[in-house]
């Protein structure tokens, strides 16, 4: 999770190092077991390729999303997924903003979708900025899949142990839950001027 307190409106905050970039998403327990075994996303039979996958690099997202992996069974397992940047990249210069209506319905089935939606603190709050959430489409899916995902490690754990931790101490500060190790450290990822103005990124003040 981000620890500055302000934010342009729409913005990429990530956990990344020099090599790569996490994102996350909810599966079930078959998907997410062969999955961390193989070190491949679809190892299981039952994920399926051909379906619109929704990834995203906000923690806190992923915790809205899938209820700290509480929510249902298909998102009872949730995987950190790390890609290198130059793959991450490609994603979003695939993007057509879910927003464009007209431009979406005139793309091929293999296009990335982007949507902003709210950011969302640890307890789940609504905040006042924008998150990233990467739709892949189905003729990308294979590639992503079994070429772009450089590793796969279950998180779940981390998930559950921010909700008993909030659960027991509601007001305690982010900071706090980043150095308990049950949020990770997101700064802002940076893109290219071109690509930022494609996906209608806030620039930085200066």
């Amino acid at each position: 999770m981000a620890m500055q307190s302000q934010y342009p409106y729409r913005q990429i905050r990530a956990d990344f190092d020099n090599d790569t970039i996490t994102v996350y998403q909810a599966y079930s327990r078959d998907i997410a077991d062969a999955a961390v075994r193989e070190q491949k996303l679809n190892a299981s039979p039952k994920f399926k390729l051909g379906r619109m996958t929704w990834v995203k690099p906000s923690w806190a997202w992923m915790m809205y999303r899938a209820g700290y992996s509480y929510k249902d069974h298909g998102q009872a397992r949730i995987l950190a997924l790390k890609m290198k940047h130059e793959d991450f990249l490609s994603l979003l210069e695939n993007g057509t903003l879910s927003t464009h209506t007209s431009q979406a319905q005139t793309v091929s089935p293999g296009t990335v979708r982007i949507q902003w939606d709210p950011e969302r603190t640890p307890s789940l709050k609504m905040l006042p900025y924008r998150s990233i959430q990467i739709g892949i489409g189905a003729s990308l899916s294979e590639t992503w899949a079994t070429k772009w995902i450089v590793s796969i490690d279950d998180v779940t754990d981390r998930a559950q142990k921010l909700k008993h931790t909030l659960d027991t101490n509601p007001e305690m500060s982010l900071h706090r839950l980043v150095e308990l190790g049950v949020v990770p450290l997101e700064r802002p990822y940076q893109v290219p001027e071109q690509l930022m103005k494609r996906l209608e990124m806030t620039p930085l003040e200066t």
